[in-house]
Parts: structure tokens; C-alpha cells; sequence
């Protein structure tokens, strides 16, 4: 599995939401049409004004690859390229084991041994 974890920081802040409101017929359509899409999220940071955080899973490279490809994510570039980054940052990460992170009652946990 891999996750994506991203943010890009608008060059004018007040243009956020729309950022955001431009981006969803390509989230959905990310969602619902490129195999291996686990999740694909946009969101404001509830932090900083102009930043919106990006969430993406995958089930593996190849689907992630084949995203880079895609028409959704090349047009996703292209609105968001109008409406203009000052910058962005992102990384991928593979993710080799998973487990919930509560446990019997509702107790949280950072191991992976449950």
C-alpha cells in the first residue's frame, strides 16, 4: 500500500474554497474510475488559511503510476495551476503493515502487536 501526503499553499489564501470546490468532479472521478484508488482527498487545513492538505492511498505502484497518467490528475494540475500555488510539497510512503488503533475498549494504540 502506499499513501500520499501532500500540501500545496495558494498564492492568494481567499481563493481557497474555490480551490477546493474546482477539485472535486476530479477527486470523485479519481475515486471512482482508476483501480487501486483507496482514497483521494482534498481538504482545507483548518490551521492555515491559503494551505490545502492532500490524502491519497493506494493499493500499490502501479496503480499510482498509472494515475500520473491519467487524465484526472492531469486536469487536476491544470485547475490548480490556474488558480495559482506558491508552492506545494509531497511525499509517497510504502506501508508494510497495518492494524486498527483502538483496540478492546476503545483503548488506543501504537503498536502494531494487537
Amino acid at each position: 500500500m502506499i499513501v500520499v501526503e501532500a500540501n500545496f499553499v495558494l498564492a492568494d489564501a481567499s481563493r481557497r474554497d474555490e480551490a477546493i470546490a474546482a477539485t472535486v468532479p476530479w477527486q470523485r472521478a479519481t475515486r471512482e474510475e482508476e483501480p487501486g484508488c483507496l482514497v483521494y482527498c482534498f481538504a482545507p487545513d483548518p490551521v492555515c488559511p491559503g494551505v490545502v492538505q492532500v490524502y491519497e492511498l493506494w493499493e500499490d505502484e502501479a496503480s499510482l503510476a498509472a494515475h500520473f497518467e491519467h487524465v484526472n490528475y492531469l486536469t487536476m494540475r491544470t485547475v490548480l495551476g490556474k488558480i495559482g500555488l506558491a508552492s506545494a510539497s509531497s511525499r509517497k510512503l510504502r506501508v508494510d503493515a497495518t492494524a486498527p488503533v483502538y483496540g478492546p475498549g476503545f483503548v488506543p494504540s501504537a503498536s502494531f502487536d494487537m
